[in-house]
């Protein structure tokens, strides 16, 4: 959990064991308002009861991307609590309540994000920087790792120049806070990732497609039932 109290807000981490994926659960303490980034549709109750335990209202919901491991519980969230869905203007989510782009500002309270289009796990893959400290990375970049390239439609290229020149030109000691852990981490920074990721630090274009055309990963196990989920911002019937 973070606290920032000269911000007045608060970032906590929730998990689901099953897809391994990190909800972001931010908290607005002025106007008791919060966000939940990447929720996951098993969880959904979970999430909804912790808010309400804590005081708070559900303003919105964030999808970084179309996932292809969990189906998200944006729509149901959205229909119970009257919250918000966001997500790409790229996601083909026609059901959420907003759309981002690259670079869009909002804020939510003292929530205030910047819109980064991050493309190269999927074409609509968004990072979020929260006032200006703490990156909410989905797929793209993981703790000593980074998201896959290899189907809906993934690029090499295009994950290489979204990590390299616009998430790494970010101060180095941005807080970065990963869709996904299966290894035990919870956070890194950009300074960190720089230094040490065995995929992209010091490799260049060549190298790092090399990696990501021989990672040989299993296909997800939701992926045909989740993407169209997804796009329904998972309301399933």
């Amino acid at each position: 959990m973070i606290t920032d109290p000269i911000e007045k807000i608060e970032i906590r981490p929730l998990y689901d064991l099953e897809s391994g994926t990190w909800t972001y659960l931010l908290l607005e303490k002025t106007s008791k308002l919060s966000v939940l980034i990447d929720p996951v549709l098993e969880r959904m109750e979970r999430d909804l009861s912790h808010i309400q335990e804590l005081g708070y209202k559900l303003s919105a919901t964030i999808d970084t991307h179309m996932h292809a491991d969990h189906i998200t519980s944006a729509g149901v969230l959205g229909e119970k609590t009257n919250s918000e869905a966001f997500a790409s203007e790229h996601s083909g989510a026609e059901c959420a309540s907003k759309f981002l782009k690259d670079e869009d500002l909002f804020s939510i309270g003292n929530l205030k994000f910047r819109v980064l289009h991050t493309p190269g796990h999927t074409p609509c893959s968004l990072s979020l920087l929260l006032n200006g400290k703490y990156l909410f990375s989905g797929d793209a970049l993981f703790v000593r790792g980074c998201g896959r390239t290899d189907f809906q439609g993934g690029s090499a290229d295009d994950l290489y120049k979204s990590i390299t020149e616009k998430l790494f030109s970010l101060p180095d000691e941005t807080i970065v806070l990963p869709g996904h852990d299966y290894k035990g981490f919870l956070s890194t920074t950009i300074g960190e990732e720089k230094k040490w990721n065995p995929r992209i630090a010091g490799k260049s274009l060549s190298e790092f497609k090399e990696i990501m055309d021989n990672l040989n990963l299993p296909e997800p196990k939701k992926i045909h039932e989740a993407v169209p989920a997804n796009r329904a911002c998972g309301k399933v019937s």
